[in-house]
């Protein structure tokens, strides 16, 4: 896991059945100093994220797991972070 702060949405009308009805959101990952690293990506949200929020974000099999265990995905949103304290 890790945290990211949600940038964008995506809207997709056409795509895999089992992703219907999921919303799309595109985020970058933070490091601890909750400045940007690495790339942007997209990440399906199950929590009700929203632009500019700090999320918790899981990848690969725990992001599949998240929501039912046999979805195309391998990036999920799966918390929205009030505070962080680092040291």
């Amino acid at each position: 896991m890790y945290i990211a702060r949600v940038i964008g949405t995506v809207v997709s009308t056409s795509k895999q059945d089992s992703l219907i009805g999921m919303k799309f959101l595109v985020i970058e990952r933070l490091d601890e100093h909750l400045q940007r690293i690495g790339e942007s990506e997209i990440a399906v949200d199950s929590v009700g994220a929203g632009t500019g929020e700090m999320v918790i974000v899981c990848k690969g099999s725990a992001a599949r797991t998240v929501l039912g265990g046999q979805v195309p995905v391998d990036t999920s949103i799966v918390g929205i972070i009030d505070t962080v304290e680092v040291g």
